[in-house]
């Protein structure tokens, strides 16, 4: 199985450092973190990730105006796209199909579940041992 690449675009360092520690730690995958939309734009002409992690609030060029360019061009186009925001309350399913993005997580997020959520939206598998999910126990 080759292992999956992520590019994460957040202007908070804190963030991208923990997002960055959860998923490679936790899930094996390889992120890749970049601060601003446009540094998100340079990273994917030099390579190709399996899904984006996008902030929605950035200085600079906004999420909206990312999503159109990443759309324009063919060879990123299909790119999933995960918001991660604080905002993510904000985006129906409805509005997440028409912007062509496949989910909204919110943060604070759960740094030990963030993977397997990722995972889940995307039906990407992982390892039985990286799953995070503990089975209930039963009450004696």
């Amino acid at each position: 199985m080759t292992t999956k690449k992520i590019l994460l675009i957040d202007d908070e360092a804190t963030i991208r450092e923990l997002v960055q520690a959860c998923l490679s730690d936790l899930a094996g995958w390889n992120v890749m973190t970049v601060a601003s939309a446009q540094a998100g734009l340079k990273q994917l002409a030099q390579e190709r990730p399996d899904a984006i992690l996008l902030d929605v609030l950035m200085p600079g060029m906004d999420a909206i105006t990312f999503l159109h360019r990443l759309q324009e061009q063919p060879l990123t186009q299909e790119i999933p796209v995960i918001f991660l925001s604080v905002r993510a309350a904000c985006f129906t399913p409805q509005k997440l199909q028409q912007l062509g993005v496949v989910e909204a997580i919110a943060k604070p997020f759960n740094p030990l579940t963030l993977a397997s959520a990722i995972a889940r939206v995307l039906g990407w598998g992982l390892q039985d041992e990286n799953e995070f999910v503990t089975e209930p126990q039963p009450i004696h």
